[in-house]
């Protein structure tokens, strides 16, 4: 989720709608609220931003400086004209890029992949064997082909690759795909689009690589090659099968 900071609600409905219509949640907030919004928001939500963007404000403090007191999460400065004095301000308290406008908004999402990518929080590909998943808003790949996918099916692969090994929520899931504050529309619906999303590919993979576990949430994983397994194993497995036969032998 996209977090925009600024005093005019057209520059934030219309940052809302260029990132959404490419499947990226944002949510607005003035510069007056943003203080109240910082303390109200707990930690599992600060993990469903990826960036902030700040434009202008109309407050007697640096809402640049006011982030950075609370999170080290990219922050980007939004400025109408090129001004030295302005640049380096934001610069100076704590800004990590600042551009100028008008800007599309994958030049955005490219310069915060950079930003995580020098701070190594993240990475930008990720390979699950025959599945690559880019978070730049590109469309994922199998076999090194596009495999296009709707919005919000794209954005929980890859937030699900973004989060590696751990388990995520549907909570979660749904905080990063809709956003924090989102009204209109029901946290089950991820359900939904997760299901759509494994039949779609375990149609071309031929394998489920959403693996599932109730109440603990969801991960991607790789198939595990069952010709990868040792002759040892396939030996422990064949006598197990032919204790338990003898076993049952021995009771019947």
């Amino acid at each position: 989720m996209i977090i925009i900071v600024d005093d005019r609600d057209l520059v934030r409905q219309g940052f809302s709608g260029m990132f959404q219509r490419i499947g990226y949640p944002v949510y607005g907030v003035s510069g007056e609220e943003l203080p109240g919004w910082l303390e109200s928001i707990c930690s599992n939500e600060i993990e469903s931003i990826e960036a902030f963007l700040v434009g202008q404000t109309n407050i007697d403090f640096c809402p640049v400086a006011k982030i950075r007191s609370i999170t080290k999460l990219p922050v980007i400065g939004v400025l109408e004209q090129n001004s030295l004095p302005d640049i380096l301000q934001l610069f100076e308290a704590g800004a990590d890029d600042v551009v100028r406008k008008p800007i599309h908004v994958r030049e955005i999402l490219a310069r915060i992949a950079a930003i995580r990518r020098r701070r190594e929080v993240t990475r930008t590909v990720f390979e699950y064997g025959r599945l690559r998943v880019y978070t730049d808003g590109r469309d994922p790949e199998i076999d090194g082909k596009c495999f296009p996918l709707p919005r919000r099916e794209r954005r929980i692969l890859e937030y699900l690759a973004s989060n590696g090994e751990r388990r995520a929520t549907r909570s979660q899931i749904y905080n990063a795909v809709y956003g924090l504050f989102e009204q209109d529309v029901e946290e089950c619906v991820i359900e939904s689009h997760i299901s759509k999303l494994r039949k779609k590919l375990r149609k071309v993979l031929g394998y489920e690589i959403i693996d599932s576990k109730r109440f603990l949430g969801y991960r991607l994983a790789i198939k595990v090659d069952q010709s990868s397994v040792g002759e040892s194993d396939r030996d422990v497995e064949i006598a197990s099968g032919s204790f338990g036969q003898d076993l049952q032998a021995t009771l019947g």
